[in-house]
């Protein structure tokens, strides 16, 4: 006798509201939200002065400020939170799949999804003009953690201290490489040229010593800014040339070096999804424990990590030179595992509740608020739209931030009021079946 499997169309039903897990909805809703954060300077400042205080004066001053207390405290921690919520949801949507049918279309429909998710990263990154996109990566990231889905919560966490290391020692082999470039140079620098011949390899060395160092000096990274500027604040095709490059870069960077560094939080999320830890049913010591050794220990790296950054005015010849170690990626796992402690605390505390209810519908909607925010941030600051790109100071940015927040989450409200998806949603579900989804809300559904 054949085994029963349902239906295409029962399979590709709707998740209703009584599936769906509250906290993960605002847990995506708060993430989404968060990113911005990080990534408004990239959309409003000239590169590289979006993460470089001194070619804008910027050091002791109220954008100084804003600039540490954004970098220390929240840099990478909502990206973190959002990969967590992401490996959580392939668990999510391969275990409702694999029960409502046998053999591989379970595997089918879920490589059909992580490459559809890929072709809107590249609409993100080439038409939308994002050069920070992730959703190319989670693409990727998303087919690789499937072949992960069924190991236990414990060694989902040794393969995200695995990851950890492999991050880490990502970031400093780079460090490695570029103090062999520098000490090799200055040695060379130091040869009496009039009574000492230097080799063919010595040249190719001291060209990369004096390169690098040309390169990170305040008048070259000058020049890249005034340069950057023109073409961003130019018609479309100026301003494709310039993000469309950095965009190719960033994809290929993130899919080549980066991995590690997604695949870090999607175990986590894994794991902490298995364990209960991510939908709110662990015990408050748990959270507590998260949020205290976080913090401390979080900030406590976030400001050993920035301090270079600041005692040699993000010039990186001077910090390449001097740094002993980078421990970035240490530090944003610790103070991630730390906001994520706060957040589920406020969460279990009930005081809070007014706040979740509001940011659970942009979490229903991250793919559509997510890709808003390109189109809402590009309309505003690049050329081809109001073209305010580069005329705001780093404070002000922020209040750019604010009201498109406010935007999203007053128009996710109302439209799930109505609406069982948010558009993309709907569109990126349909495409994953290849059947049009029901759009509009069943009362009680």
């Amino acid at each position: 006798m054949q085994p029963y499997l349902e239906t295409p169309t029962a399979i590709a039903e709707p998740v209703t509201q009584s599936e769906r897990i509250v906290i993960i909805d605002c847990l995506r809703g708060i993430a989404l939200l968060g990113i911005l954060l990080m990534n408004i300077p990239y959309f409003a400042m000239p590169d590289p002065a979006a993460d470089n205080l001194a070619l804008l004066k910027e050091e002791g001053t109220i954008n100084g400020r804003v600039w540490y207390l954004i970098n220390c405290c929240f840099d990478g921690t909502q990206r973190a939170i959002f990969s967590m919520l992401f490996g959580a949801g392939i668990i999510l949507f391969i275990t409702r799949l694999e029960k409502r049918m046998d053999g591989m279309k379970a595997a089918e429909y879920f490589i059909r999804r992580q490459l559809w998710l890929l072709v809107f990263g590249l609409f993100n990154a080439f038409v939308l003009l994002w050069s920070g996109d992730i959703l190319f990566e989670y693409a990727i990231c998303g087919i690789i953690m499937f072949v992960f889905r069924k190991l236990p919560a414990k060694k989902l966490l040794v393969a995200a201290a695995i990851s950890l290391v492999l991050m880490t020692v990502r970031e400093n082999v780079r460090l490695i490489r570029e103090k062999n470039i520098i000490a090799k140079g200055q040695a060379i620098s130091a040869i009496d040229t009039t009574k000492i011949k230097l080799t063919d390899q010595q040249k190719e060395d001291l060209g990369a010593y004096t390169g690098f160092k040309d390169e990170t000096s305040i008048e070259s990274l000058k020049k890249q800014m005034e340069k950057n500027l023109r073409q961003v604040r130019g018609n479309y095709a100026s301003v494709y040339n310039n993000i469309s490059d950095t965009s190719a870069r960033f994809e290929f960077l993130a899919s080549y070096y980066l991995v590690w560094d997604i695949l870090v939080f999607m175990f986590i999320g894994m794991a902490f999804f298995k364990m209960g830890i991510l939908t709110g049913e662990a015990s408050t010591k748990t959270y507590w424990l998260l949020f205290a050794v976080g913090m401390a220990v979080g900030f406590l790296l976030s400001y050993l990590r920035l301090k270079p950054l600041l005692q040699y005015h993000f010039n990186e010849f001077d910090i390449a030179k001097n740094n002993k170690i980078e421990l970035y990626e240490f530090a944003r796992v610790i103070r991630s595992l730390g906001i994520f402690g706060f957040i589920m605390l406020c969460y279990r505390s009930g005081w809070f509740k007014w706040f979740f209810n509001i940011v659970r519908p942009v979490g229903q909607m991250a793919f559509t608020n997510y890709l808003m925010q390109s189109f809402m941030c590009g309309l505003y600051f690049y050329g081809i739209g109001f073209g305010m790109y580069g005329h705001l100071q780093r404070y002000q940015i922020y209040y750019v931030v604010g009201v498109v927040w406010l935007i999203e989450i007053i128009w996710s409200n109302i439209w799930l009021h109505y609406f069982r998806f948010g558009p993309l949603e709907w569109t990126w579900r349909s495409l994953t079946y290849w059947k049009k989804q029901p759009m509009k809300k069943i009362p009680g559904i």
